[in-house]
């Protein structure tokens, strides 16, 4: 029996990008079929079999860029087509609830042309957490000027 990933969309006009959260993967296997069918399928670290198929919206090139990291897959499919999507799925249902946005990727269509030489960029492709654990904390030298004030 298998089970389903996390699995994390966003998109741009030209290409939507999966991460699958899958830590340890081992034995990938994926299809990306033109007419928009993408099937993974892999084994976790405990040797559990994962895998889903998705029926994307729209056509896609057979052709993907992946990323294999520590603790998730992240793929870069190219659309055929340079469009906004109005949806992952081409069935207007629910997606199934293993399949979430992926807010920290995410880019509106209006966003996009004052982003598009970074949609280039291999930073939109590497998963990046822009967060720091300190932003907003004084470091000591800058409480104790702010003491003797």
């Amino acid at each position: 029996m298998s089970r389903n990933p996390e699995v994390l969309w966003a998109q741009r006009s030209d290409k939507v990008y999966l991460t699958v959260a899958l830590p340890d993967a081992k034995d990938l296997s994926v299809k990306c079929e033109p007419q928009g069918l993408f099937s993974f399928s892999a084994l976790g670290a405990l040797g559990e079999r994962f895998e889903f198929s998705l029926e994307l919206y729209g056509k896609i090139l057979p052709e993907y860029r992946k990323n294999v990291g520590l603790r998730n897959i992240i793929f870069s499919i190219q659309k055929e087509e340079k469009s906004w999507w109005t949806r992952l799925l081409k069935s207007e249902e629910k997606p199934a609830p293993y399949i979430k946005v992926d807010w920290n990727k995410w880019c509106d269509e209006d966003e996009e042309v004052n982003s598009e030489t970074a949609s280039d960029d291999e930073s939109a492709f590497v998963d990046q957490d822009e967060s720091s654990d300190d932003d907003g904390l004084l470091y000591l030298p800058d409480l104790e000027k702010a003491r003797r004030n």
